[in-house]
């Protein structure tokens, strides 16, 4: 099975949300995807960025042949500092 951009993109990654409560806003994560991060002034807004982030990231693996990690744990995680 050829795994393209649509195929990784349909599956649920953990994302991790930590809020920056000096400076505001969240940052938000897909740990099983080293670098794909992304920040936000809200959570929704966030969400939907980290798909975006998700896409890109995957998009230049598949472009320079890297091995993409499959998802291991449960889609979202919210961590409290």
């Amino acid at each position: 099975m050829n795994k393209d951009l649509s195929y990784y993109m349909g599956l649920s990654y953990r994302i991790e949300v930590i809020e920056d409560k000096e400076e505001g806003g969240y940052a938000l994560s897909c740990p099983e995807l080293n670098g794909c991060v992304t920040c936000a002034d809200t959570i929704q807004k966030g969400v939907v960025m980290i798909e975006d982030a998700k896409k890109n990231w995957f998009t230049a693996c598949i472009e320079d042949g890297i091995q993409i990690p499959e998802p291991t744990q449960t889609p979202y995680t919210k961590v409290t500092a």
